[in-house]
């Protein structure tokens, strides 16, 4: 047996099924562009798998050593990838340039930080493992935009004929002079290998002379700056001191443009991944130093903790209390796994447990409402109760005790809710009830939520939750 037929093999030990035979598919038949730095959302979309599961089996893939996983740093607005680093340690705290966009950005976790996956060179070896041998167009699509940005082959095409005024390779030391007719607007001058971008602010006068602009490409990135033009003949001239590669771009950069490569579509991001319960079982500890924080904008927690669970263990003894709380824990794992969550740690008979969005952490909590019971029945018919609590908001991922863990007052909060709850009545903060998913999902069930307002320790005035009955 190849080594490839071993890797595929344990792959197929590991993942589900369906999803590891179109894994091995797509390595096996597909295009080295369909190879490289793969979406998984949009990999599940067009096989038909299910999200949660596509991700679990890129994982495991990639654990073997078929993918090599990256976190890439993306620019909200562009989607442009700033930098690309192998683990979550070598993303900065500082703020990152884009060069395209002109402007500096925050890390968060929710939409900067992609994860993608690229085959193995030990397993198939693609044009992209050599980027600097790339043609100009496939470097933009394959290393530079993100695998959130949809641009087809029809619009790459409407790209370079209505709004590229010039594109070339240049190697080291090289130099190009290059005439051009700048129209009235923005026109910007853009190198993705050196992240360097110049803008040309081209006024409605129309110049009688040829302008000259003469642009360095260096190895250190600099601001991105304009410089005022006028409607006319440019001769504009670059020199690629970088010592590599460089691939300058001139656009035309107008409404229609940004519509054009705006097009986006869902893509796996740091936040996703961390809600995912295989990404946490198989990469838990060595994701972030101990000392480095990354905020997230929006987190869902939930926390459960067993009712009179004390006076369980006095009432059937430790053995059967031990089943019956190894029983629930069990049970509370498949159903946060099932919603796209994971859960983060376990503390005496409680449970926290974090998702994307607080449509799924609702939909798992009435999920364990429901399903408790089936624990207790099979145990001396031992009547459980969960106290479960959901509040949404920002957090830092940070390291804690070796593992992934999440630190901020949104936690305390979603802590300090659960403790309000006393019966088979969930209780969530407003965002999470309010939220358009939420309401949909409470709806259809038939449940009408009860507003309150509580005082929480630690939290300054009262807070607006809901009972869910």
């Amino acid at each position: 047996m190849s080594d490839s037929q071993a890797l595929f093999a344990a792959l197929r030990q590991a993942a589900d099924a369906k999803t590891a035979a179109a894994i091995e598919q797509l390595v096996a038949s597909d295009t080295d562009r369909d190879l490289v730095r793969i979406n998984v959302l949009a990999f599940a979309a067009a096989h038909g798998l299910d999200e949660e599961r596509a991700i679990a089996g890129f994982l495991h893939a990639s654990q073997l050593g078929i993918f090599e996983l990256s976190w890439d740093v993306l620019c909200p607005t562009c989607r442009g990838v700033l930098d690309v680093t192998a683990t979550l340690k070598n993303v900065h705290q500082e703020p990152y340039e884009c060069a395209l966009c002109s402007k500096s950005f925050e890390v968060s976790l929710d939409e900067m930080v992609e994860v993608v996956f690229t085959v193995s060179p030990r397993v198939r070896k693609i044009a992209a493992h050599d980027p600097d041998s790339l043609p100009f167009w496939d470097y933009y699509r394959q290393v530079y935009w993100s695998s959130a940005v949809d641009l087809s082959d029809a619009g790459l095409e409407r790209l370079i004929a209505e709004f590229t005024l010039d594109a070339r390779v240049l190697g080291p030391g090289e130099q190009a002079s290059v005439s051009l007719q700048v129209p009235e607007g923005w026109v910007i001058l853009f190198e993705p290998v050196s992240h360097f971008g110049h803008y040309m602010k081209v006024g409605a006068e129309r110049s009688a002379e040829i302008q000259q602009l003469a642009l360095v490409l260096e190895p250190t990135r600099a601001p991105t700056a304009t410089t005022p033009l006028k409607t006319g003949p440019l001769q504009l001239t670059i020199t690629n001191r970088t010592g590599v590669r460089a691939l300058p771009v001139v656009w035309i950069e107008n409404r229609s443009f940004d519509e054009l490569v705006g097009q986006r579509r869902p893509n796996l991001t740091a936040k996703r991944i961390f809600t995912n319960q295989t990404f946490r079982d198989l990469y838990r500890t060595d994701t972030l130093d101990v000392d480095q924080g990354l905020k997230i904008v929006s987190l869902t927690f939930l926390f459960t903790d067993l009712k009179g669970s004390t006076e369980l263990y006095a009432r059937v003894g430790d053995l059967v209390a031990y089943e019956l709380v190894r029983g629930h824990f069990h049970l509370l794992t498949e159903i946060v796994a099932a919603e796209g969550g994971s859960v983060v740690k376990t503390i005496g008979d409680a449970v926290m447990a974090t998702f994307p969005t607080p449509d799924r952490a609702l939909a798992a909590a009435l999920h364990m409402r429901n399903a408790i019971g089936s624990v207790a029945n099979e145990t001396r018919g031992e009547d459980l109760l969960l106290k479960i609590g959901i509040h949404e908001g920002p957090c830092l991922a940070v390291m804690l005790n070796d593992r992934l863990d999440y630190f901020g007052q949104t936690v305390n909060i979603a802590a300090r809710i659960q403790g309000l709850a006393s019966s088979r009545a969930i209780f969530a903060s407003k965002s999470v009830v309010e939220h358009p998913h939420s309401s949909s999902l409470l709806q259809a069930a038939g449940i009408t939520p009860r507003p309150k307002s509580a005082e929480l320790k630690g939290v300054a005035g009262e807070v607006a939750v809901y009972e869910i009955p």
